[in-house]
């Protein structure tokens, strides 16, 4: 139930991000202003709390449903908790959810198929950032940046969708499988850096909104070296306790700051902008 071999050859292979122009692009973005935030979906948010901190995951059922039921369901089980961080490659990801610690282990419940892929309403509520190079739009579903179908094709098509897949973007987070693409079962990972050439081939639930500097430090190693660092408490924000549930907000991704800040960012990186350049920002009150 690892992540395939080849995935560790990504690693060499994957060119490099230019973090100096993304620094720059930031800082040249005025601050959001309350108008360019919105709430998290409070159903489908994952609070995921460790030895280092604490990660919050908005999950997005629209993109891969039977996968997200899955996650929520051991979450609300307890089946996470205490479960360790195993395996830790930086720059690419963390991965966890295996009760045996090895890689090939999973819950009793059956293997997840494969989604990868969903079906997308283009319209100003996903703004395209980017065209790509061999036709299709580069948007932002909520907080995921997903690559789709030109949208003149939604008119060719019977629900007037197109297909989408997200990006493999930091904060990302995705279903760990077996080679067999249907072999999902408990094990999730959370995306350390930019790994475009995962996409359309794991099943990808949401994006950290909360927590991106846990995220990066949680410890390296395969398997990571004990004490390894470990999930104490994973539960879905809408079931904490009304005085314990924190008020968690992101940047709504098709407010002007988002705007403003995609200009930049395509101005700065010129052909080499990607929607990974585009920080996730949360905040927690």
């Amino acid at each position: 139930m690892r992540l395939a071999s080849i995935l560790l050859a990504s690693l060499v292979v994957t060119a490099a991000l230019a973090p100096m122009a993304k620094a720059q692009t930031a800082a040249a973005a005025a601050a959001p202003g309350q108008g360019d935030w919105r709430p998290v979906d409070v159903a489908n948010t994952l609070v995921i709390d460790t030895n280092k901190g604490r990660i919050i995951v908005e999950l997005y059922p629209e993109i891969a449903p039977n996968t997200v039921t899955r996650i929520e369901t051991l979450a609300r089980r307890g089946f996470y908790d205490g479960l360790s961080f195993f395996r830790v490659i930086d720059g690419f990801m963390d991965q966890t959810g295996d009760p045996k610690n090895t890689g090939e282990g999973g819950s009793d419940l059956p293997n997840v198929s494969a989604e990868l892929n969903f079906r997308l309403t283009p319209g100003p509520a996903y703004p395209v950032l980017a065209h790509a190079p061999a036709g299709g739009d580069a948007v932002f579903y909520k907080t995921m940046p997903v690559l789709t179908q030109p949208a003149a094709m939604a008119a060719l098509t019977a629900d007037g969708k197109v297909m989408a897949s997200a990006l493999f973007c930091p904060g990302v987070m995705g279903m760990a499988r077996a080679s067999d693409l249907d072999s999902a079962n408990s094990q999730f990972f959370l995306m350390r850096g930019e790994h475009l050439d995962l996409d359309g081939r794991y099943a990808t639930l949401g994006r950290v909104v909360v927590g991106q500097d846990v995220v990066d430090a949680i410890k390296i190693g395969e398997p990571a070296p004990d004490p390894q660092d470990r999930m104490t408490k994973v539960q879905m924000l809408g079931d904490m306790p009304a005085g314990q549930r924190p008020t968690v907000e992101v940047m709504d991704t098709g407010s002007p700051y988002l705007k403003a800040l995609a200009a930049q960012a395509k101005a700065a990186r010129g052909d080499a902008f990607d929607p990974c350049d585009l920080p996730v920002q949360g905040r927690v009150d």
